[in-house]
Parts: C-alpha cells; structure tokens; sequence
C-alpha cells in the first residue's frame, strides 16, 4: 500500500484541512440567538449587536420532543420583543444523529432501496475490510436497508455519463409496487454513475411517484455528486432517513417560533460548519448530523485566532459527552467523509472526536470489581441522582459534587442539588470494588473520566504526531472548566483558556455562524494544462447552483500521485493557480502528512465548491453577561494534586479582578472553573480565564 492510500471507509485527517477564510459580513443585523441541543442541557446565547444586550440560559434537554427544550430556553430568557427582532436564529441539533442511532437500533421508518440491476448487496459487501483488522470476531452493523427491500431496475450509465443501457420503465414500476407493498416509509434511489448522467435517476423518481408513493424520496446524484458506490449509496439512505425526522421536527419548531412572533430566519449548523437554512436543511439532513458538537469547535477556531495560539486543543465537556478537536493555526480539520456507527457519509465534516464522558456518565463496577465510568449516561431524564428526577446509578456529576467541585446546591435551569443522595448512591460502589470510603469513590470516578478524556485527545494529537504539551486547552461546555486542570496534568499541558460563557459557549460558536452551501463533482483526469479549463467550467457548474448574494467562493481539489487510491485536499485559486502552483501545493501538504515526497504524476478526482457568507465580520468574543447570583466565599474542596480536603475560596467570575491561585473556584451562572493547587488563574481583556500551571505536580 502506498503512503498516501488508506483502507477504504477511513478518513485520512491531514488530507482534508482547510481554514475557515474571512468572507463578506451581512450587515444591519439586529440580533442573533444560538441555540445547542445536548444530550443533558439546551444551551442559549442572544447577542444583540445594536445594543449590547446578552442573555444566557441553560434548560434541560428533553429528549422525546427536543423543540419543547429549545423552547423553554427561549421562553425563560428572550423577550418577545428581542425575539420579534431577531434577524437569525441559529440552531445546532442531535436530532439527525438521533435518528440514525435509533435505526441502528430497529426502532426508525422502514427505509426501501432502488439501485441499478447487479449493484442490489453493495449496502452488504461493503468495501470488504473489517473496522478492526485484529478482530477476528468483528462483524460489520448490518446493512440500514435489509435485502428484501433492496431493488433493481434495469439501466447502466458509464463512468463518463455515456449511455450504456437506457432506463426500463417497467422495471422500476415493479420495484416501486414491492416497495409500497413492503410498506416502506421513504425510497433512496441510488444508481451507478448516476453523479456522471442523473437523467435515469430522476427519471426513476417520476415513475416511482406516478406509481403511487407519496414518501420522501432521496437521489443519489443530489446528496453527493462523488464516485464510490458504496459511500454514495450509505449517504443517500442515511439522507432520507434522517429526512423522515429532520422535516417535521424543523417544521413544528419554525411553527412555534413563529407563533411566538419570530420573524426572522431559521438556519441549522452543518457537520462541516457554517450553517444551512431551514429549507436547505429539510433537503439535505445528512449535512446535519453533527449539528451540535461542531459548533464548539468553530468557536474555538476563532478564539485561538483573537489569541494569537498556535495549537489548540477544544475540550467541551457536556452532560453526555466529552468532544475534542484539533485546531492548528486557527484552522479546522475538514473531512470530506465522516462516519457514524460504522456507517460512512460522504459530506463536510469537522473532525471532532467524541466519547462517553460527560456529567452524566454512569459510574459501575465490572464483573471483576473494577471501577468503571461511561459510555453509559443518565442524560436528561432522569439524569444524575443528585438532580433528585429519579436518577438511581452515582454519575461524573455527583462525583464532582460529594469533592465540593459544584459549589452550589442549585443549577442554572433550576435544577436543586442533593449532596445527600449522591453521598449515599457513591457509596453502594465501595464495597463492589473493594475501595475504602465515599471520598475515595468519588475521587476514583473523577480521575477515570479525565483519563478517558486525556486518551481521547491523545488520538488527535500523539496518534497524528502532534505534541499536545505544546497546545492550550480550550475547556468549555458545562464541565469542562471542571475538568481544564485534571486534563492539563494529564496530557502534561501547561495552559488552559476558560472562554467568556463558557457553560454555553456551543451556542456561542452558533451565533459566530457563516452560512454556507457546497457541493461537490468527482473528475477522474490527469492533472495538466488541458485540465485546468475543464475544472474551471465543472466549478462554474457548480458555483451556479450554490449562489448566495454576498458570497465568497473557495474551490478545493482533491489530488493523488497516479496509482494511488485515495486522495489530499488542497484550495485551488482560479484564474491563478497554474499546474505548478497546484503541484508544488499539493506536494507540500503530502510531505507534511507522509514525511517525503514523490515524482509520480498527479491526478485529480473530485473538484469542491464552496460558497460562504459571513454574518458576523467582526468575528469578536461575546463578552459575559451582566452576573446573575453565583456562589461565593469558601468551601471544602478535594484537591487532587494533595490528595487532601481543604478550605478553598469561591470567587465570582464577574469579580475577578486579578489573579488567583488554586485550590479555589470560580464560579459562574452555567458552569464552575476548578482550579487545583499549583495552577493559576487571571482574567484576560478578551474576558477569557487564563489557567497556567506553576508547578509540574
């Protein structure tokens, strides 16, 4: 195998970076909402450009009708006229994703299938490798769509969009009679070749509506314009499954929004940043996948630009979840293919690596006695014990309370504490694994989940061959200021950037939001001059269909040495870039990824639009709000590095004037920054905390 090939289905990171460029700002905004949807809380921001205005709040999630918790966020802190105002209101949601776990798990609409006749068991045979080449034992998910409502018709269109067998009409009237006589909710229609010709596709749709079905339906050659039929059909199913949830979840929101006298426009965030509108999203839902936790690492992105950080390690801690991503140079990692449940999707997607760790990962003991914690979470409902909902298995949050972390009974969201109830479910642990008293449990359970985290980082840095001793954390989400210190002496980091709202700072990277449209045409052709004015013609094409008023345009080619398989991403400047120009990039990103470089030719494979338009040119940090009442005075905390209790200082965020030196917290209305002994803290002009640590434990 050659250096720049990699097994199929796998995503080679390095290959796909690009920044997030500067574009034109949409100007007379008046105010922008970001709302983020997670697996615990429903965050929101409300920036008000024309006067100053800022609102935080966080709610409860909840999970069997998630609109009811954006909802009540915006209830509890926008009022009607600010809402009646609101020129955009951006949304990040796990609502997509949801829905694609539930159907890994039986339980979404019954999907149906019509493909060119030979290509029925691709979903099946996959690309033949297994996820985990030392398993031998491993076996692939099963196919979304079960054989017998994969169909065939009878077509065959070449790699070049010749016509090699014209479409039959009656074979797809057969396969739509089985499908609709199956009972199928939604129909994907996936034919080879079809991004090179499209005709048999839609023709195919028109005959499967005259036949009588009245469900979604996805085309293959509108959800991704590349080759790989294996990739491209996984991606059209996914997209009209997604679409059975996506659409009437995003219309009843629309609905209340409006009922509550929004008038502005409803924009979704896209796995790959930036943000869709409403109607775009309701089209192409497998962009949405990601919704939520992108968000966070766009806002990072900006904040390690505003400070001038070289490498920037994004730690967002969440009620469900632990999310990380890699940031060099205030540049995103993008992907052009993600995957999910072992599922590929071939869309823009921001790299962020995702475990079970969060404030509600459940804490157990193994078989064998061991103290374990996640992937399991208590979520929303009925959440931590200490939430008092009915919550029964000790969790990270109560963990955290019992070491006085949480220096309050109450929560943003109106959540009341028991410190009680946690004590007492921490302490059916002890005896399980053999460890001697609550403190101990409850320090075991802290420690384990930074573990988890720190090896989480680690597979996007060491495993990269990044350093992460030379990043900065960027701890945000509602405990991941918690953990900003545990993480540093992990990984043995020696800085940790605690963001204005941190607690909601997702919904802050929503409110930063640029909308975005892309698409994409796979062009198989050596590179050399007679290439450059096909590429310039098939990116007109496609720049045509992506127009926005205010846009800036970024092309991107994806190149490989011929007889290579897979591909490096680099931006392309028309007009301006010759042959040698886009070689001697492309030869620069592959030395950095593979350590040498090759003579071999160049081909091209697929050629990316994108169209970007900034809504936010100032690209500022949404200061925090006028302080609410948060904790103050002392506590008895658990020190990590001492392994001691001691008698540490609450401060306010809001009246931190200078520096201050841990064990101590600083607390905030939706979160609390834990500082251990040997770190300290001081307020930055930007309104970010500044953690450094002094000592090396």
């Amino acid at each position: 195998m050659c250096p720049g090939d990699n097994p199929p289905g796998r995503v080679v990171v390095t290959a796909h970076r690009r920044p997030l460029r500067p574009g034109r700002t949409v100007q007379g905004m008046a105010t922008v909402i970001g709302v983020d949807v997670g697996g615990t809380f429903t965050d929101l921001v409300l920036h008000d450009a024309a006067t100053g205005d800022i609102r935080v709040a966080k709610r409860p999630t909840t999970p069997a009708a998630p609109e009811l918790g954006v909802l009540g966020a915006v209830d509890a802190a926008v009022s009607a006229e600010q809402l009646a105002r609101c020129r955009h209101f951006v949304h990040g949601t796990t609502v997509g994703l949801n829905a694609l776990l539930e159907r890994a798990g039986a339980q979404g609409p019954t999907v149906g299938l019509i493909t060119t006749a030979g290509f029925r068991d691709v979903l099946e045979i996959r690309r033949g490798d297994r996820d985990d080449p030392y398993d031998l034992f491993w076996t692939p998910p099963p196919p979304l769509v079960p054989r017998r409502l994969r169909t065939e018709v009878l077509e065959r269109v070449a790699a070049d969009g010749s016509i090699v067998r014209e479409l039959d009409p009656e074979s797809v009237r057969r396969a739509a009679r089985l499908l609709m006589d199956e009972g199928v909710d939604a129909i994907a229609i996936v034919l080879i070749n079809s991004y090179a010709d499209p005709e048999h596709e839609l023709r195919t749709a028109e005959l499967v509506r005259q036949a009588g079905f009245t469900g979604p339906i996805s085309l293959s050659h509108e959800v991704s314009g590349e080759y790989r039929e294996y990739e491209r059909t996984c991606t059209t199913v996914v997209d009209v499954l997604v679409r059975h949830r996506m659409g009437p979840y995003l219309r009843n929101l629309e609905a209340e929004l409006r009922r509550r006298g929004f008038t502005g426009e409803l924009l979704i965030t896209r796995s790959g940043g930036g943000a869709l509108t409403i109607a775009e999203a309701m089209a192409r839902p497998f962009e949405t996948i990601l919704s939520g936790p992108v968000a966070g690492a766009v806002a990072s992105a900006r904040l390690a630009g505003t400070l001038g950080l070289g490498t920037v390690i994004a730690a967002d801690v969440g009620g469900t979840s632990f999310d990380t991503t890699l940031i060099v140079d205030g540049t995103l990692p993008l992907l052009f293919q993600g995957e999910v449940v072992g599922l590929p999707l071939q869309s823009p997607w921001v790299d962020v690596r995702s475990i079970g760790a969060g404030g509600g990962s459940i804490a157990y003991a193994d078989h064998g006695g061991l103290l374990r914690v996640g992937p399991r979470s208590a979520g929303a409902d009925p959440g931590p014990v200490c939430y008092q909902r009915g919550g029964t298995e000790p969790t990270v949050t109560d963990a955290a309370l019992h070491l006085g972390m949480i220096p309050t009974d109450r929560l943003s969201g109106g959540i009341t504490l028991s410190a009680e109830k946690a004590a007492a479910a921490l302490a059916r642990l002890a005896g399980p694994t053999g460890i001697d008293g609550v403190d101990a449990v409850a320090e075991g359970v802290i420690r384990i989940a930074a573990a988890h985290m720190a090896q989480a980082v680690r597979g996007i840095t060491v495993e990269r061959g990044v350093d992460p001793r030379g990043a900065a954390i960027v701890a945000f989400g509602g405990a991941g200021p918690l953990f900003g210190c545990l993480l540093a002496d992990e990984l043995d980091v020696d800085t940790v950037v605690v963001p204005p709202n941190a607690g909601n700072f997702s919904a802050v990277g929503l409110v930063q939001a640029d909308i975005v449209r892309s698409a994409a045409r796979t062009l198989v052709r050596p590179l050399d001059d007679a290439a450059l004015p096909e590429i310039e013609r098939l990116a007109g094409t496609l720049f045509e269909r992506l127009a926005q008023e205010g846009e800036v345009r970024e092309l991107h080619l994806d190149l490989r040495h011929r007889g290579q398989e897979h591909t490096l991403t680099i931006p392309v400047l028309l007009g301006r870039d010759d042959v040698a120009a886009i070689r001697a990039r492309f030869t620069d990103a592959y030395h950095r990824a593979f350590g040498h470089r090759l003579p071999d030719p160049l081909e091209v494979v697929t050629v990316r639009a994108t169209s970007r338009v900034v809504l936010d040119g100032t690209r500022s940090l949404i200061p925090v709000p006028p302080s609410g009442e948060t904790a103050s005075g002392t506590r008895r905390l658990w020190s990590f590095r001492s392994r001691a209790w001691v008698e540490a200082p609450v401060v306010p965020r809001s009246g931190l004037t200078g520096p201050i030196a841990g064990p101590a917290l600083v607390a905030e209305p939706t979160t609390t920054t834990y500082l251990d002994a040997g770190f300290i803290a001081e307020p930055h002009p930007t309104g970010c905390l500044i953690i450094t640590r002094k000592d090396r434990g």
